[in-house]
């Protein structure tokens, strides 16, 4: 037991004072501040004052009504009423004292139209705002020609009134799965760029050691099988130390910024409803996805000797994932198709897959055990014959490009 510790202390202290180890922290807590803090930075930069256009009113009547209309969608952009000539405007844009020059006119049916001219038709804010303002005034002018009364107007532009009931009990409401659906998004992503992280960090370790000889030397004092479930211990302890950096920081973050997670992009992602039991099924999901594609990591790492087949050995687990991270993305948008459900309990699936169905819908309390259970069940049976194969894959020396090494494997093993 003590070599085993050694091994997991090893490997973990190994790869915390790693430059990669850190590097990677520090770009993600910079990524983490950077997304918490978005609005704000928006803010620094979107300080430009002297959002001013030039407005030129053939009609004499629209300026008025479209600068009232304006302040309802932009209350930044300051609308001027231009004196001078269009060419005379044009010069002034071109000299950066406005934005852009409007001219407002009536077209032959008495319903304003209007020409914007900017040094750049890039910027497409401005130009957006002014044409929705416009687009009010037409709408606002057509129906009075037509003879409607503004109570009559506001009762055809009111949108309909759409409301979905659930009749299942204790579903959620379209607000509660929207906000589940934001977050559930963002914790996939979490899982899945960590299983493909830590795995291929197990697999380098494995085949780093090995092809520096260095296995030569363990096997002859530390089990093959010691070894392995030290290494995936190891990092998993490392990825928890980075996830608990990384939650720190974002929580800090976020508290700071909490009267920003009320709207916004921050709303959509469903930081305003977070459930204890949707961090909980993440975790426990996370760790379980993690020790099943960790041993199939460090199994396969075995059977190569050079660094520069681990990524070709490990292409079809990294597909699996990519495959689970699809499917995953086909179920935000409909969660209770079958063919969710049913893929929610093919093992290497299942962690995202049915952390998807606990997120996002009210999943009966068995299926939820019985996937666990299957996940459970397949981890522990890949860790028996992994523990095999890995023992006998770390003897194996030679080009390693096909898994009819792992029968080679098993094959040394029983010698």
């Amino acid at each position: 037991m003590n070599k085993f510790w050694i091994i997991l202390l090893h490997t973990y202290l190994n790869k915390l004072k790693s430059k990669s180890f850190i590097i990677t922290t520090a770009v993600t807590a910079v990524l983490i501040l950077g997304l918490s803090n978005f609005e704000n930075i928006i803010k620094v930069f979107d300080k430009e004052e002297g959002k001013r256009v030039a407005v030129i009113d053939e009609s004499g009547e629209l300026f008025p009504i479209l600068q009232q209309q304006i302040l309802l969608i932009d209350q930044e952009l300051e609308l001027d009423l231009y004196d001078g000539t269009i060419q005379e405007a044009e010069t002034d844009v071109q000299n950066g004292q406005f934005e852009g020059v409007l001219v407002l006119a009536y077209n032959d049916t008495g319903l304003p139209e209007a020409v914007y001219k900017a040094n750049s038709i890039a910027n497409s804010l401005e130009s957006l705002n002014l044409q929705q303002s416009l687009q009010q005034v037409k709408i606002s002018i057509a129906t009075s020609q037509i003879g409607l009364s503004d109570a009559e107007i506001q009762q055809l532009y009111e949108p309909v009134l759409f409301e979905m009931v659930a009749l299942e009990e204790n579903a959620k409401t379209e607000e509660e799965l929207n906000s589940a659906r934001g977050l559930v998004y963002i914790i996939l992503f979490m899982i899945y760029i960590a299983v493909i992280m830590y795995a291929n960090m197990i697999a380098m370790e494995v085949a780093t050691e090995k092809s520096s000889r260095v296995m030569e030397i363990l096997i002859s004092s530390v089990s093959p099988v010691t070894q392995m479930f030290g290494k995936i211990l190891g990092i998993a302890l490392l990825s928890m130390t980075q996830f608990s950096i990384l939650l720190l920081i974002g929580y800090q973050s976020i508290k700071m910024n909490l009267s920003n997670m009320e709207s916004g992009m921050f709303q959509f992602l469903g930081f305003t409803h977070l459930p204890v039991s949707t961090i909980v099924y993440a975790i426990v999901f996370f760790l379980l996805g993690y020790f099943l594609f960790a041993t199939l990591a460090a199994v396969l790492g075995s059977l190569v000797s050079r660094i520069e087949d681990v990524q070709q050995m490990i292409t079809p687990m990294t597909l699996l994932i990519v495959i689970a991270f699809m499917i995953a993305m086909f179920g935000l948008g409909n969660p209770e198709n079958t063919f969710i459900t049913v893929t929610s309990f093919i093992p290497f699936f299942t962690p995202m897959i049915m952390f998807l169905r606990v997120g996002m819908l009210n999943v009966p309390v068995w299926e939820v055990a019985l996937g666990i259970g299957i996940l459970g069940g397949t981890i522990i049976l890949l860790a028996l014959v992994g523990a095999k194969v890995y023992k006998g894959g770390v003897l194996l020396y030679g080009k390693s490009s096909s898994f009819k090494d792992i029968k080679r494997a098993i094959n040394v093993t029983k010698k």
